[in-house]
Protein backbone atom coordinates (compact mmCIF):
# COMPACT_ATOMS: atom_id res chain seq x y z
CA UNK A 1 0.00 0.00 0.00
CA UNK A 2 1.40 3.36 -1.04
CA UNK A 3 -1.25 5.44 0.73
CA UNK A 4 -4.92 5.09 1.67
CA UNK A 5 -6.05 5.08 -1.99
CA UNK A 6 -3.12 3.54 -3.88
CA UNK A 7 -1.67 0.04 -3.97
CA UNK A 8 1.33 -1.13 -5.96
CA UNK A 9 2.67 -4.56 -6.81
CA UNK A 10 5.66 -5.87 -8.69
CA UNK A 11 5.03 -7.99 -11.75
CA UNK A 12 7.68 -10.61 -12.53
CA UNK A 13 8.56 -11.93 -15.97
CA UNK A 14 6.28 -14.76 -17.00
CA UNK A 15 4.76 -16.46 -20.00
CA UNK A 16 2.12 -13.79 -20.60
CA UNK A 17 1.82 -10.05 -20.26
CA UNK A 18 -1.96 -9.63 -20.44
CA UNK A 19 -2.55 -7.00 -17.77
CA UNK A 20 0.02 -4.60 -19.21
CA UNK A 21 -1.53 -4.83 -22.68
CA UNK A 22 -5.13 -4.50 -21.55
CA UNK A 23 -4.47 -1.52 -19.29
CA UNK A 24 -3.29 0.42 -22.33
CA UNK A 25 -6.77 -0.05 -23.80
CA UNK A 26 -8.86 0.27 -20.63
CA UNK A 27 -7.37 1.29 -17.26
CA UNK A 28 -10.18 -0.19 -15.14
CA UNK A 29 -8.99 -2.96 -12.84
CA UNK A 30 -10.31 -5.01 -9.95
CA UNK A 31 -7.98 -6.63 -7.45
CA UNK A 32 -9.53 -9.34 -5.29
CA UNK A 33 -8.20 -10.55 -1.94
CA UNK A 34 -9.54 -13.74 -0.33
CA UNK A 35 -9.16 -15.05 3.20
CA UNK A 36 -8.10 -18.70 2.92
CA UNK A 37 -7.88 -19.13 6.69
CA UNK A 38 -9.70 -17.59 9.64
CA UNK A 39 -12.97 -15.72 9.13
CA UNK A 40 -14.36 -15.87 5.59
CA UNK A 41 -13.91 -12.62 3.67
CA UNK A 42 -13.46 -11.36 0.13
CA UNK A 43 -12.26 -7.81 -0.46
CA UNK A 44 -12.26 -6.15 -3.88
CA UNK A 45 -10.47 -2.91 -4.74
CA UNK A 46 -11.78 -1.19 -7.87
CA UNK A 47 -10.09 1.66 -9.70
CA UNK A 48 -7.90 2.86 -12.51
CA UNK A 49 -4.54 1.17 -12.89
CA UNK A 50 -1.34 2.17 -14.61
CA UNK A 51 1.68 0.10 -15.51
CA UNK A 52 5.24 1.28 -15.04
CA UNK A 53 8.06 -0.13 -17.15
CA UNK A 54 11.76 0.06 -16.33
CA UNK A 55 12.29 2.96 -18.73
CA UNK A 56 9.50 5.08 -17.22
CA UNK A 57 10.50 8.02 -15.02
CA UNK A 58 8.42 6.81 -12.05
CA UNK A 59 10.03 3.33 -12.07
CA UNK A 60 12.82 4.35 -9.70
CA UNK A 61 10.31 5.97 -7.34
CA UNK A 62 8.64 2.59 -6.72
CA UNK A 63 11.10 -0.25 -7.45
CA UNK A 64 12.92 0.23 -4.14
CA UNK A 65 9.70 -0.76 -2.33
CA UNK A 66 10.18 -4.37 -3.46
CA UNK A 67 12.88 -7.00 -2.95
CA UNK A 68 15.42 -7.03 -5.77
CA UNK A 69 14.70 -9.52 -8.55
CA UNK A 70 16.27 -9.89 -11.97
CA UNK A 71 12.77 -10.98 -13.10
CA UNK A 72 11.19 -7.58 -12.26
CA UNK A 73 9.15 -6.69 -15.33
CA UNK A 74 6.59 -4.02 -14.45
CA UNK A 75 5.04 -2.28 -11.48
CA UNK A 76 1.27 -1.87 -11.38
CA UNK A 77 -0.34 1.01 -9.51
CA UNK A 78 -4.04 0.95 -8.66
CA UNK A 79 -5.74 4.23 -7.79
CA UNK A 80 -8.61 2.89 -5.71
CA UNK A 81 -12.02 4.42 -6.39
CA UNK A 82 -14.09 1.94 -4.39
CA UNK A 83 -13.62 -1.00 -2.02
CA UNK A 84 -16.23 -3.66 -1.51
CA UNK A 85 -16.31 -6.69 0.77
CA UNK A 86 -18.39 -9.82 0.60
CA UNK A 87 -18.77 -12.81 2.88
CA UNK A 88 -16.38 -15.29 1.29
CA UNK A 89 -18.42 -18.19 2.70
CA UNK A 90 -17.62 -20.34 -0.35
CA UNK A 91 -13.87 -19.64 -0.38
CA UNK A 92 -12.13 -22.91 0.54
CA UNK A 93 -9.58 -23.25 3.33
CA UNK A 94 -6.01 -23.52 2.09
CA UNK A 95 -2.87 -24.01 4.13
CA UNK A 96 0.21 -22.07 3.07
CA UNK A 97 3.24 -24.34 2.83
CA UNK A 98 6.06 -22.36 1.23
CA UNK A 99 6.92 -20.07 -1.65
CA UNK A 100 7.79 -21.60 -4.99
CA UNK A 101 11.34 -20.63 -5.90
CA UNK A 102 11.32 -21.96 -9.49
CA UNK A 103 10.72 -18.59 -11.19
CA UNK A 104 13.36 -16.81 -9.13
CA UNK A 105 15.93 -19.54 -9.78
CA UNK A 106 15.18 -19.53 -13.50
CA UNK A 107 15.49 -15.74 -13.68
CA UNK A 108 18.85 -15.76 -11.89
CA UNK A 109 20.08 -18.49 -14.24
CA UNK A 110 18.98 -16.51 -17.33
CA UNK A 111 20.34 -13.20 -16.04
CA UNK A 112 19.24 -9.76 -17.17
CA UNK A 113 20.16 -10.38 -20.83
CA UNK A 114 18.22 -13.64 -20.92
CA UNK A 115 15.16 -12.06 -19.33
CA UNK A 116 15.23 -9.21 -21.85
CA UNK A 117 15.49 -11.68 -24.75
CA UNK A 118 12.45 -13.45 -23.30
CA UNK A 119 10.53 -10.14 -23.20
CA UNK A 120 11.29 -9.58 -26.88
CA UNK A 121 10.28 -13.13 -27.81
CA UNK A 122 7.26 -13.72 -25.53
CA UNK A 123 6.04 -10.53 -23.80
CA UNK A 124 5.49 -7.92 -26.54
CA UNK A 125 1.87 -8.81 -27.25
CA UNK A 126 -1.07 -10.20 -25.34
CA UNK A 127 -2.63 -13.45 -26.49
CA UNK A 128 -5.23 -11.39 -28.37
CA UNK A 129 -2.57 -9.34 -30.18
CA UNK A 130 -2.50 -6.11 -28.14
CA UNK A 131 0.85 -4.38 -27.69
CA UNK A 132 2.33 -4.38 -24.16
CA UNK A 133 4.93 -1.63 -24.84
CA UNK A 134 7.53 -3.66 -22.92
CA UNK A 135 10.33 -3.01 -25.41
CA UNK A 136 9.28 0.56 -26.19
CA UNK A 137 9.12 1.54 -22.49
CA UNK A 138 11.89 -0.57 -21.03
CA UNK A 139 15.58 0.00 -20.51
CA UNK A 140 16.17 -2.18 -23.61
CA UNK A 141 16.01 0.90 -25.82
CA UNK A 142 18.75 2.63 -23.85
CA UNK A 143 21.33 -0.10 -24.46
Amino acid sequence: MINSTTIAWLNHTGSGNESAAHLLINPLMTVMFCAFEGSPLILRAYGNATVLHQGDEQWHEYIELFPHSVASRQIFLLDIAMVQSSCGMSVPYYAYQTNREDLAKSAVKQGKAGIEKYWIKKNQQSIDGFDTEIVKRSALLEE
